[in-house]
């Protein structure tokens, strides 16, 4: 895949003025005009400068370059995986092509084993990543950050692409999970729906109140989108949508954390800054770039656990009082995070190959102990079988 053909170059002005040896620019490669080789790269940047059906909204086409200058400024972290930057995707005649030519590029990215990291453009984008993995043939976990939980049949691609996701087929959507939308901005309806579907939501007070059982839902994720309007605007006004409570940029950073800890996270993609939009010293792209940050720096800290690896696990059987008989969870030596092992029926043995653990909390250990079952237990089950 000539992926030159895709992509234009990082713009000079963004890195002539970076003189800091220790600076995040002199630690990674860059698109100067032709692409670097992508032989021993774990992780990709790429730009989306398209706003494509979306009036109103023009500044997100300069988005990605205006987080470079702040991200290319961080010092370097721990630095164990080389990152490239591909630039900015060329758009397509139309937004249909503009996230066909996305979902070609990352899907090329995450069969080479490196991780796409998407910076900028309207929060619709992420149907082609999304749809990059149709073509993995495996079920997947999308976790999505937003304020709006955008499921409106709608003509309007930004408030309609989670709906897209859902109905789309081939169906290769396991699971769902929505952190951090806020009650008075959307429809029951569709929590109803989401529910119905043993999916994941999570208001921002809820959210706030169970901080340590927030970091297993992240922890199933294949991929990641964050959409900024889910950040407070005091801490992030760029954003057409910026609302005046939301996350803190601390706690956006503490998910992007935990984000790319997860061995399984394959993708990620950061949308809907508008730099038209921001404050003079451009706050909201430094907000951003520090959560790319702190994305890069938890990838490069992945332990590689595999709980069925029990030499470095403590295995816990529950009994309980009715069905199941029993709960087994895992615990890591190492890292003390939980897993939960989900029975499988023989046809969902053929799918999965065998039973299958998902990432659960102390939380659901304690409810187990107490001879309750989990609702992560229950809702996985149901998903599975």
């Amino acid at each position: 895949m000539d992926l030159d053909l895709f992509f234009t170059p990082v713009d000079e002005s963004i890195t002539d003025k970076i003189t800091s040896i220790s600076s995040f620019f002199k630690g990674i490669n860059i698109n100067k005009g032709k692409i670097p080789k992508l032989t021993g790269h774990t992780i990709a940047l790429l730009g989306i400068n398209s706003y494509q059906n979306i009036e109103g909204n023009e500044g997100v086409a300069r988005g990605a370059d205006a987080i470079r200058k702040k991200l290319y400024n961080l010092k370097t972290g721990s630095g164990a995986h080389k990152v490239i930057d591909l630039g900015n995707l060329n758009p397509g005649v139309d937004l249909n092509e503009t996230i066909g030519r996305l979902q070609e590029v990352c899907e090329h990215l995450i069969r080479e084993d490196i991780l796409p990291v998407i910076i900028g453009g309207t929060h619709n984008m992420d149907y082609g990543q999304f749809k990059a993995y149709e073509g993995l043939e495996k079920l997947i976990t999308v976790l999505n950050v937003d304020a709006f939980l955008d499921m409106e049949e709608s003509e309007d691609a930004t408030h309609n692409h989670i709906h897209e996701m859902l109905v789309h087929e081939p169906n290769y959507l396991f699971h769902y999970s929505h952190l951090a939308y806020q009650t008075y901005l959307i429809e029951k309806s569709s929590i109803d729906v989401l529910e119905r579907l043993y999916f994941e939501t999570y208001r921002i007070g809820h959210l706030r109140e169970i901080q340590r059982d927030i970091e297993p839902v992240i922890r199933e994720a294949d991929m990641l989108t964050f959409d900024i309007s889910a950040i407070r605007s005091s801490d992030a006004p760029g954003s057409k949508n910026a609302q005046p409570f939301g996350l803190t940029g601390e706690e956006a950073c503490q998910i992007c954390w935990y984000a790319g800890l997860n061995e399984k996270l394959t993708s990620a993609g950061f949308y809907e800054y508008n730099p038209e939009l921001d404050d003079a010293r451009q706050k909201t792209a430094s907000v951003v770039a520090t959560m790319i940050w702190y994305f890069l720096e938890g990838v490069n800290n992945r332990k590689g656990e595999t709980p069925r690896q029990t030499e470095n696990y403590i295995k816990y059987v529950v009994e309980m009082h009715g069905r199941p008989a029993s709960i087994i969870f895992y615990k890591s030596i190492a890292s003390e995070k939980w897993w939960m092992e989900i029975p499988l029926e023989d046809k969902a043995k053929k799918s999965f190959g065998r039973n299958s653990l998902v990432p659960c909390s102390y939380s659901d250990y304690e409810t187990a102990s107490k001879g309750e079952v989990p609702n992560r237990y229950v809702n996985t089950l149901a998903r599975l079988n």
